[in-house]
């Protein structure tokens, strides 16, 4: 089945990055937000309890440690999203197209595949595929990122051996 191809004001990079590879790209306004979303979760719930308190002997080290790992998890998934959209071409993305021509041009130059080896038949790394494209849009119902290793990433591989 064809990758839906959308209109994007940049150029997509890959419609189904692998999770290594969308980490990896991330800038530090990424990890900043990743640190503000750790930061902001604790901070409001001392808030909340400054603004109306529980009571006098209220304990807070244990919510505030639940808190703070809440806030770590939906700050990373909200910085992998960012990092996601500039692989689709959605936001802003040279630094993420001219690293990404370096590394898969480099790889096209040494005979290696593009995307990893995958061990898994065609028709696996189909249904993996579709099932993990685009879900970065989904992480409000299940967080859920791709970590197989297959060729179907909507872009032109021709490109990254032109300019070796």
């Amino acid at each position: 089945m064809p990758v839906k191809e959308f209109n994007t004001p940049y150029p997509v990079i890959d419609s189904d990055p692998h999770f290594s590879r969308v980490v990896r790209y991330m800038r530090p306004t990424d990890y900043a937000a990743w640190a503000a979303g750790t930061a902001a979760a604790p901070a409001l719930l001392l808030g909340m309890e400054k603004m109306d308190p529980v009571g006098p002997l209220r304990n807070l080290r244990l919510p505030l440690r639940i808190a703070t790992v809440f806030g770590a998890f939906g700050g990373f998934l909200y910085a992998y999203q960012c990092s996601s959209f500039r692989f689709w071409g959605w936001t802003e993305n040279s630094a993420e197209v001219a690293k990404d021509q370096a590394e898969l041009s480099q790889l096209a130059k040494e005979g290696k595949p593009l995307y990893g080896e995958s061990y898994m038949p065609e028709h696996v790394q189909d249904a993996s595929a579709r099932n993990s494209r685009y879900s970065q849009l989904k992480f409000g119902a299940i967080p859920w990122f791709n970590f197989a290793n297959h060729n179907n990433h909507g872009v032109d591989t021709s490109k990254y051996s032109e300019s070796s």
